[in-house]
């Protein structure tokens, strides 16, 4: 089957700095991917062209095999959009709100159904502008899965969640992709993209970085793990490629074969991740230091 998106050669720039830079990025039916970079990377800026609402300046772009720039009313009916904010509904409910989204979508959900999957039964019939900001941002992600679409894109869904709220996010999330719906996430939490991404893609000056599963990803699964224990009142830590032999010789010498306050660790997602911007976001920092300093020489 063909990709779920497809995207060649893509370039975008805002006053002569290009956001985007010559991207290559395909996205499997059925998957779910995570878009990571830190702020101004060109995440929104890919999302916004993959979802039909930003012009490109170079390159090609499919979308559930269509060109998204233009695409009319029989494409959006296959296409979810969770935005970051959304505004100008304060005087509906939930429910009404939901049933007139639903209108626009030729199989929608039932909008019971969605307030249920959300966590907005109770707030049904409570005008939007007394929900909490929390229970906004469940409202956006209802209208984004009313319309029960093929591809859902997902920009900062979680924000301002609460960790239970998260949770309860997550296993819907699950549950549409094992429906087969295709999900485009872009997040800031790491372990969200950890348990929900079948793939991640780290995005930063507008190129990818790196490209592969959650675990694997820069080398993840390779990396030595660091085996930490207690012996004789002292904390131990041992790096190694092999941990189960480390284990297994610690537990031979000790009583009982209990080794005290034992951990086995490899590097996090948000490690790797960290590890593999820090180059890029320290070199923005010094473009941001240099042009303050420029300005404040010429004032």
């Amino acid at each position: 089957m063909p990709g779920a998106i497809s995207i060649r050669g893509l370039t975008k720039s805002y006053a002569g700095r290009n956001a985007v830079d010559g991207l290559d990025l395909d996205i499997d039916v059925g998957e779910c991917f995570a878009l990571l970079g830190p702020n101004g990377a060109g995440k929104t800026t890919t999302v916004e062209i993959a979802e039909g609402f930003r012009a490109r300046d170079a390159g090609e772009v499919r979308v559930l095999g269509t060109d998204p720039h233009g695409a009319g009313l029989e494409w959006r009916n296959r296409v979810g959009i969770v935005l970051q904010s959304t505004g100008g509904l304060d005087l509906l409910t939930p429910r009404e709100a939901l049933a007139s989204t639903a209108k626009a979508y030729s199989h929608p959900h039932a909008v019971g159904d969605v307030l249920a999957s959300v966590g907005l039964d109770d707030k049904a019939d409570t005008r939007i502008v007394g929900l909490s900001g929390g229970q906004r941002r469940r409202l956006d992600v209802a209208l984004g899965i009313v319309g029960r679409p093929e591809l859902l894109f997902l920009d900062e869904p979680t924000t301002g969640f609460d960790p239970q709220a998260r949770r309860d996010f997550w296993d819907l999330i699950r549950s549409l992709a094992a429906e087969g719906t295709t999900i485009l996430l872009t997040t800031h939490y790491l372990d969200e993209a950890e348990h929900l991404a079948d793939r991640v893609g780290v995005i930063a000056a507008g190129r990818l970085l790196a490209l592969d599963t959650p675990e694997a990803l820069g080398g993840r699964s390779a990396e030595e793990a660091t085996v930490t224990w207690e012996e004789g009142g002292i904390r131990h830590s041992v790096a190694t490629a092999t941990p189960t032999a480390e284990v297994a010789r610690l537990a031979a010498r000790m009583p009982g074969g209990e080794v005290p306050a034992l951990t086995v660790t490899r590097p996090s997602l948000e490690d790797t991740y960290l590890a593999m911007i820090a180059p890029h976001v320290a070199h923005d920092a010094h473009d941001a230091h240099a042009t303050d300093a420029r300005t404040e020489v010429t004032a």
